[in-house]
C-alpha cells in the first residue's frame, strides 16, 4: 500500500533522513522503532506532505505523494495522527472529532458513520462528547486525537507515539485500540516508544538509527533479535 524508496528529507540545510526504504502492506500493522532523534517523526511528516522530500519516491496505493498538498493526501486515504495530540482544548470532544472529517465535509452520511465507528471504538468519548477536550484525561485526549484521524475514513493510519506520557495501563488500552483498528481492515504505520508492546501487535517492523534503516523484518523476528532487545527493549 505504501512504498518509500530512497527517501531523503530534513530541515533547512540539514538532512535528517538518508535514503530510507520502507514498505507498509495493505491490512498490516507496521511499527517504526528508534531512539529520539532517529528520524521517525520526520519520516511521518514527509509521507503526509508536511515536509517536502529532497530525494526519493513515496507511492501510496498507486499514487505518487511528493508534490501533493497535505489535504489531498488525506483525501487519497492517508491520515496522520501526530505526536502531542494537538487538540482544541476549549472545543467539545465531538467538534474536535468532526474537524478530522474536513476533507469529507460534503458527505454527511459518511461523517455520521465514521463518528458512530469512533464512538464504538472509544465509548467514553460518546459519554463526554459535549465536554471540552481539554478537560479530559491524557488517555482520553489521545483517544480523541486517534478518533479525529479516523474521521477522514483512511485506508492507512499513521500514528506517532500514541502512548507518549501515558500510564502503563492506559498505554495498554490505547495499543489494544490500535490493534483493533488494524483488525478492522485499516493499515497502520506506528511509531511507539513501548517497543515490546508495539512489536507484539505488529506484523513487520523497521529500526531507524541516525536517519537510516538499521534493521527490518517480521515483528516476531525483531522481538527476538538480540541487537533490538539490547538497544530498544531494555533486555
Amino acid at each position: 500500500m505504501l512504498t518509500v524508496r530512497g527517501l531523503s528529507a530534513g530541515y533547512d540545510t540539514a538532512d535528517v533522513l538518508h535514503s530510507i526504504d520502507i514498505t507498509a502492506r495493505e491490512g498490516e500493522l507496521t511499527v517504526i522503532l528508534g531512539a529520539n532523534g532517529s528520524g521517525k517523526t520526520t519520516l511521518f511528516r514527509t509521507i503526509s506532505g508536511i515536509i517536502r522530500p529532497r530525494a526519493g519516491d513515496i507511492d501510496f496505493d498507486g499514487r505518487k505523494l511528493p508534490g501533493l498538498s497535505a489535504d489531498r493526501i488525506v483525501k487519497a486515504g492517508l491520515a496522520h495522527c501526530p505526536e502531542g495530540r494537538h487538540l482544541f482544548p476549549k472545543m467539545p470532544v465531538e467538534k474536535n472529532l468532526v474537524l478530522g472529517a474536513y476533507v469529507r465535509r460534503r458527505d454527511r452520511g459518511r461523517i455520521r458513520r465514521q463518528l458512530a465507528s469512533v464512538y464504538e471504538l472509544f465509548p467514553v468519548l460518546h459519554e463526554k462528547r459535549q465536554q471540552p477536550a481539554g478537560t479530559l484525561s491524557g488517555g482520553q485526549q489521545q483517544m480523541v486525537a486517534i478518533g479525529r484521524a479516523l474521521m477522514s475514513d483512511p485506508a492507512l493510519l499513521i500514528l506517532d507515539e500514541p502512548s507518549m506520557g501515558l500510564a502503563p495501563l492506559v498505554t495498554e488500552q490505547v495499543l489494544e485500540a490500535v490493534a483493533q483498528i488494524n483488525r478492522g481492515g485499516i493499515a497502520v504505520l506506528l511509531a511507539e516508544q513501548n517497543a515490546q508492546a508495539a512489536l507484539r501487535i505488529a506484523h513487520r517492523g523497521y529500526v531507524l538509527a541516525e536517519g537510516r534503516v538499521a534493521l527490518s523484518g517480521d515483528a516476531g523476528d525483531l522481538l527476538g533479535d538480540e541487537t533490538v532487545r539490547e538497544a530498544y527493549l531494555g533486555v
